[in-house]
């Protein structure tokens, strides 16, 4: 691993990473300059410096990948699974250092970035397990691999959303193309580290970086009908899904598509009213909103709307913003970038246009504007007011519309009947969530619900324990598994391979 020294205004924040491509198991340069890794926390920061690939790269990562599935595939599930083991406690030894960098990388406060690597080792862990147990009679073990799997990844979730993907498809001998989120090159290369360390063989995951539409990301999707990939695992919007999906078709391919959310709760009068409040605010604000499971529609009856109010606005106004790097307590952090950012912006032109009432925030976070909930240096990230919306209806593109921010929309009804209208009234919908004790209500709504994933009294959307996605506009196809949690270690305790590689104390 090759280190530089930060930028002196920076230094505290921790050293450069210089990262490459990863293909047929080795390091290489891109074919275009390199491109710096710049944090959402502080723009002054580079947390690492990255070639920019090519239609070339791409290329040669497919080759390396179709080069490799003979002998991945012809090892048993077992075998596989057991390279699996090692790879998640190589990823445990060092869980502290790359939840780090993922605080730095796109603003996670420190106890999201360390529940995310825990979510991906939990993954590593759970296939693990399935490789020693998944016996077909008659094949020894094996299932018949797809092929080369193409993954595109985005940047809310850089490290367990990817292991999702691609944790599976080695269990099962597939072979993986991977390119991560240009805002978060330097996460998905400490996990490619951990696969070296782990003896990963040459080829099984071939990793590109670069930019989105406008660079890799385009070379990449152009490989769909070039005939690179027989599967295809696509994290973003709606929009992009729907023209890697047309292309995925007309190739006779079935995608895996996780795409953009309006998630729901609806709040009933005999609930648990405290309760009800923390889980919105937990799931509106947490992860600054940036997450495919946050809260976006918050459908209140009128009997306990006011009193919901009273309890859910003073918490959103105590809210502790800023700089998770340096003030590791705070609720959220920095929008990931300049994109994103713009587009929270225009939101709330558009929810004035349309007849909401902005309730709290409509503002960035400047130094002329904070105040004590503001913590640390925030001049060189984007950090939004927290944002509460009020008579808004699904007419209202507030409801309909894919946004990631820390905001959230309130619609007052007055039956359970219009609730799970509303619900159900967005045409993207991972999720739903039903605050109630009445059990006539609770059966209707796992009933009735369009969700991809309903919980009762409390919003675990982002849960990596329960599966997701693969409903309506939200994506297709779903992902996620009930994870065994036990450890997997060597009879000594010991992480189980004879590597034990230096790099990463200077990390």
């Amino acid at each position: 691993m090759h280190l530089k020294m930060n930028s002196p205004a920076v230094a505290h924040h921790g050293k450069t990473v210089i990262g490459f491509n990863w293909i047929a198991g080795k390091e290489v340069e891109g074919d275009l300059p390199s491109f710096d890794a710049k944090s959402a926390v502080d723009s002054r920061d580079a947390v690492g410096i990255f070639p920019e690939c090519g239609e070339r790269d791409v290329e040669k990562a497919a080759k390396a990948a179709a080069h490799a599935l003979p002998a991945w595939s012809a090892l048993t599930t077992a075998a596989r699974g057991e390279v699996l083991g090692r790879i998640g406690a190589v990823l445990a030894k060092h869980k502290e250092k790359v939840a780090a960098v993922i605080t730095r990388e796109v603003g996670k406060p420190p106890r999201e970035a360390l529940a995310e690597v825990q979510e991906a080792i939990d993954l590593f862990r759970f296939f693990h397990g399935v490789g020693l147990t998944l016996q077909e009679p008659g094949t020894g073990g094996r299932r018949r691999p797809l092929g080369v799997c193409a993954v595109l990844t985005g940047n809310n979730s850089p490290l367990a959303a990817p292991c999702g993907r691609i944790i599976p498809a080695l269990l099962h001998g597939n072979t993986v193309v991977w390119k991560p989120s240009v805002n978060a090159p330097t996460t998905a290369y400490l996990l490619i580290r951990c696969m070296m360390d782990a003896g990963l063989a040459p080829g099984a995951v071939n990793v590109v970086n670069g930019k989105g539409r406008t660079g890799c990301g385009k070379f990449f999707v152009a490989g769909i009908d070039k005939g690179f990939y027989q599967k295809v695992c696509f994290t973003g919007s709606t929009a992009a899904g729907r023209a890697i999906g047309e292309m995925a078709g007309r190739n006779l391919m079935v995608p895996c598509l996780d795409l953009g959310g309006r998630n729901a709760m609806i709040v009933m009068p005999d609930c648990d009213l405290d309760r009800a409040a923390a889980s919105a605010l937990r799931g509106a604000f947490g992860g600054a909103g940036q997450c495919r499971a946050a809260l976006a529609n918050l459908i209140l009856h009128q009997d306990v709307a006011e009193a919901f109010k009273a309890k859910f606005l003073p918490a959103v106004e105590a809210l502790t913003v800023g700089n998770p790097v340096t003030d590791p307590e705070v609720f959220y952090g920095p929008m990931v970038g300049a994109r994103c950012a713009k587009a929270f912006e225009e939101h709330w032109t558009a929810g004035l246009e349309d007849g909401a009432r902005l309730l709290c925030g409509g503002a960035r976070w400047t130094e002329e504007n904070r105040g004590d909930r503001v913590r640390g240096f925030i001049n060189k990230g984007f950090y939004m007011q927290p944002c509460v919306w009020d008579g808004v209806t699904p007419d209202m593109r507030l409801y309909q519309t894919e946004l990631y921010g820390p905001t959230v929309n309130l619609a007052t009804v007055d039956s359970f009947d219009q609730a799970m209208a509303y619900a159900n009234g967005a045409p993207h919908l991972p999720a739903a969530d039903l605050h109630t004790e009445n059990r006539e209500w609770i059966a209707r709504f796992q009933r009735e619900s369009d969700a991809g994933l309903c919980t009762l009294n409390d919003a675990r959307a982002a849960d990596g324990n329960l599966p997701l996605g693969g409903w309506m506009e939200d994506g297709y196809t779903r992902v996620g598994a009930v994870r065994d949690p036990a450890p997997v270690q060597g009879p000594d305790g010991a992480v189980p391979h004879p590597y034990e590689p230096s790099h990463w104390d200077r990390l």
